[in-house]
């Protein structure tokens, strides 16, 4: 997330740059100790700050500091797509060779994060089975946001017959579930290998750490599909 705009009044770009240390503490704490196991104590410690200052920009306290840190993945996982495949893409690149860059960045974005993330999965998750009908709508909403970003380009691509013509809502899923899907499997993977509940050679390990690997998989299944007589697509 850029700092906060210099154009803004100071005390709203102290505001925004407080808020911003606030995360980026919890989410150094979260990712040491696990959401449960973190404090608001830690939290206020590591940023700096009072634990009642805390509250002054978080209401919920530590829950209010995880969903700030959803509301940013999912930001960032928003440009991401719109610079790789939606309308702030180049013009040039096709819906297939924009999935293939959203898929390297999708990889590079967890590396940059692997500690933080698997609790954010396990996180995201609990809420959004639990019995609280705004956390789950919350993140409906979210999904809902990245396939609006991404509808317009699979319309495109069917409308210049890139890709077969089928309802493009669940085209868009489709597509950002298999990234998401693998993602998760790395990421869970790298957490047996800590945990050393598996330190069997695994065949797919190329594909889980090498992001280029990963997206050419996922890029020839999705565009190409399984079946041995078709004729792969033109990769441009």
């Amino acid at each position: 997330m850029p700092p906060p705009n210099p154009s803004l009044p100071r005390r709203e770009r102290e505001r925004q740059r407080r808020r911003r240390a606030m995360r980026r503490a919890a989410q150094f704490v979260f990712a040491e100790k696990g959401y449960e196991q973190a404090t608001l104590d830690e939290i206020a410690e590591r940023a700096e700050f009072g634990k009642g200052t805390l509250y002054n920009y978080f209401e919920n306290g530590k829950e209010g500091l995880l969903f700030a840190i959803f509301d940013e993945v999912y930001d960032d996982l928003h440009d991401m797509i719109g610079t790789t495949i939606g309308d702030d893409a180049t013009a040039s690149r096709t819906l297939r060779r924009g999935f293939h860059a959203l898929v390297v960045r999708s990889f590079e974005y967890y590396e940059d994060r692997e500690s933080l993330f698997l609790i954010l999965i396990k996180e995201a998750h609990r809420l959004c089975f639990s019995n609280d009908v705004q956390k789950a709508a919350y993140f409906q909403d979210q999904q809902q946001r990245l396939l609006d970003a991404l509808v317009p380009a699979v319309q495109s691509a069917m409308a210049a017959d890139d890709i077969v013509s089928l309802p493009p809502q669940p085209v868009a899923h489709m597509m950002l579930e298999v990234v998401h899907d693998l993602v998760v499997r790395r990421c869970l993977t790298d957490r047996s290998a800590v945990d050393g509940a598996s330190c069997r050679p695994r065949p797919d390990a190329p594909l889980l750490h090498d992001p280029e690997a990963a997206a050419d998989f996922l890029t020839s299944l999705l565009f190409d599909g399984l079946g041995a007589s078709s004729t792969p697509a033109a990769r441009s």
